[in-house]
């Protein structure tokens, strides 16, 4: 019967979008023509949903939306997008470890090592080789233009993972300069400070920033600390070719607070995480094609400190070094009307090692190890007809994977668009290729020896994802979109115990994840922008980690009195099943959180002297506005009304 209900709620809201979008639609259309491309307040929440001519999504979070959100760091940034999950102790900072920062799309994402997620800094893997699994203070979003979720495999664009988050990093377009700065000050002794400045002139443009945050948390030793640099240089060669250079460093830590009442002792110490990512990119833009070279070189650490371990009274430091580096090149042709074709190949290396320092004065070391993927692809994708009447593009593709240890796979995809001036309906089969990381050879080695080679003979995870959703913009007045997906997950790798001896490796795991996701978006004036957004997901098995059945998020943004902005935004999560998903065969998720229900808001005040070209915006945010007891973690309680004071110049 609860299933029922939220079949049918999901149903309502659906109905109530499109019904109540098409009526004002109807109602407005006089006006539509007027004011179109005019937009005073950006949307809430997120920008939107894209579908791609290859019947593939993305989610956007532009930095406007992170804004309005008072987001600093991608875990806020991202927590109110439709299908999207976090955990998390401390109020700044991501803990490494355990589960103290992660993200999950649509229930995927939980495995500790291990990950199906990856997340990208302009394409590049940014994550912690040694574990394969995201570090979340890693992606500064200080360097972010937007934030784009892909939360289906989408091969053509990316591979090795089921789905990605990537950031794209900001950089000047247009003649001219630009500088802002940002300081503000927030409860448990919150405090932020960032500045950034760009400018291009004819052929050269730069980008420069950096990012500063601090907090005492709102519990003991919750405290957290992240720190950023960033740049990106760039020079067009000519009228096709243009060369540029980004580098992005990090310097972070946060601290463990402990389950609620437990003892000191079985804190799990600091996660300190630092990174250089350098990336040059060559790229070329003529009539008929265009492309690019990416060379990029990533490495950092990720040291779990002061943790406890079986023995009284002994504690250990680990030492975690990645590394990855590779070249990835793509060409987009367009030899004829309506047709596309993109061919590329990436060449990517995965490395580590790490260190262990006891308290009792012994040492340990693991020397690591070396993957290499090549993987090329090839996509094609021919548009009939056109976006002023009627039309439909087919596409197919294909991403053939070599991998130094594996065997090789391929991941096929295929696609279909069906539109009619502004409704679209997008069908689309992919499938997802994962192979094991760099966890599979450091257990077998160092944790369990008695796995000895048994990792050499695991095979790919892989997922086969299909989708249907259907979208519909209203003039300037709304979009609305629907999308139902279907996952079935299959030779997931986990450690089979005893009996008989001796452990091994195998892929045995499967699992489905099915659901059906909503996103609407209003535009009723210039200054009020509306969002809703609802995802529904059923899992197979119940107990898959931070997948809860429902979550609903909305939010408004609000200009008024010409120089005031009202940003609100509310979230709720059903109840949920936590913890990582273990890699042991027939292992179960016991631990679960109560649902919640949040409000957050923000309250900005411009004011533009001329006299400077300079405007300046003074906020009042808050989150958790109703005071609402909640957790991501048990025993971790999230605070409850907390407030931050700031002022920003944009000149």
């Amino acid at each position: 019967m609860k299933q029922f209900r939220y079949i049918v709620f999901i149903l309502c809201q659906l109905l109530w979008s499109f019904y109540g979008v098409t009526a004002m639609a109807d109602a407005g259309q006089a006006e539509d023509t007027k004011l179109e491309d005019i937009t005073v307040v950006a949307s809430p929440i997120i920008e939107g949903n894209q579908t791609d001519r290859y019947a593939g999504q993305k989610t956007t979070v532009t930095e406007a939306q992170m804004q309005d959100l008072n987001a600093q760091d991608i875990s806020t940034a991202l927590r109110r997008s439709p299908g999207v999950n976090i955990s998390r102790y401390n109020m700044v900072g991501s803990f490494g470890g355990g589960t103290g920062g992660a993200v999950f799309i649509r229930g995927m994402g939980s495995s500790r090592p291990g990950a199906e997620i990856k997340t990208l800094v302009d394409g590049i893997p940014m994550y912690m080789s040694v574990w394969n699994h995201p570090l979340l203070d890693l992606m500064s979003i200080d360097a972010a233009n937007s934030v784009e979720v892909y939360k289906s495999p989408q091969p053509y664009l990316f591979g090795n993972a089921f789905g990605v988050v990537n950031i794209t990093p900001k950089r000047m377009t247009e003649n001219g300069f630009v500088t802002r700065a940002e300081t503000a000050f927030g409860s448990y002794g919150t405090v932020i400070g960032k500045a950034e400045q760009g400018g291009k002139t004819d052929r050269l443009d730069y980008y420069i920033g950096g990012g500063y945050r601090t907090s005492d948390g709102h519990r003991d030793n919750a405290d957290g600390e992240l720190k950023n640099i960033y740049g990106r240089l760039g020079y067009q060669l000519s009228d096709q070719w243009d060369v540029s250079y980004f580098t992005l460093c990090n310097d972070n830590y946060a601290d463990d607070p402990g389950a609620k009442g437990a003892a000191e002792s079985l804190r799990q110490g600091r996660y300190e995480t630092r990174s250089r990512l350098n990336v040059v990119t060559i790229q070329n833009h003529y009539d008929a094609s265009d492309g690019y070279i990416k060379l990029y070189h990533n490495e950092g650490e990720g040291d779990w400190l002061d943790q406890p371990t079986s023995t009284a009274g002994v504690r250990e430091d680990l030492f975690n070094d990645f590394l990855f580096y590779g070249v990835k090149a793509r060409e987009r042709f367009m030899p004829w009307s309506g047709g596309e074709i993109i061919v590329g190949i990436d060449w990517d290396v995965t490395d580590g090692d790490y260190d262990i320092s006891y308290s009792d004065g012994t040492k340990d070391a693991w020397d690591g190890h070396e993957f290499i993927i090549i993987s090329p692809y090839m996509a094609a994708s021919q548009q009939f007809g056109t976006k002023d009447g009627f039309y439909i593009t087919p596409s197919a593709g294909v991403r053939y994977y070599n991998n130094s240890d594996f065997d090789a796979e391929w991941s096929p995809h295929t696609g279909i668009l069906l539109g009619y001036k502004e409704t679209e309906l997008h069908l689309g089969y992919s499938r997802a290729v994962v192979y094991p990381g760099l966890d599979v050879v450091l257990m077998s080695e160092k944790m369990i020896p008695m796995l000895k080679e048994t990792w050499k003979d695991l095979t790919v995870e892989t997922a086969d994802h299909y989708e249907i959703g259907v979208s519909r913009h209203f003039g300037s007045k709304a979009v609305a979109d629907v999308t139902l997906f279907y996952d079935d997950g299959k030779n997931r790798y986990v450690v089979v115990p005893p009996p008989p001896p001796p452990p091994i490796y195998d892929n045995i795991e499967t699992y489905r994840i099915k659901g059906v996701e909503t996103t609407l978006n209003l535009f009723p004036t210039t200054d009020l922008s509306l969002f809703f957004g609802v995802t529904y997901l059923d899992t197979d098995p119940a107990d898959l980690p931070y997948a809860p059945e429902i979550t609903f998020s909305s939010g408004a943004n609000w200009r008024f009195l010409k120089a005031v902005q009202l940003s609100l935004d509310c979230q709720y999560l059903d109840e949920m099943f936590v913890d990582s998903q273990a890699r042991r065969k027939n292992a179960e998720n016991t631990l679960t959180v109560d649902s919640y229900f949040l409000v957050n808001g923000k309250m900005s005040y411009f004011v533009d002297v001329t006299s400077l070209k300079t405007q300046i915006e003074v906020y009042l945010a808050g989150e958790n506005l109703t005071d609402a007891d909640y957790e991501y973690y048990p025993g971790y309680p999230m605070p409850g009304v907390t407030g931050m004071i700031g002022i920003r110049l944009s000149l």
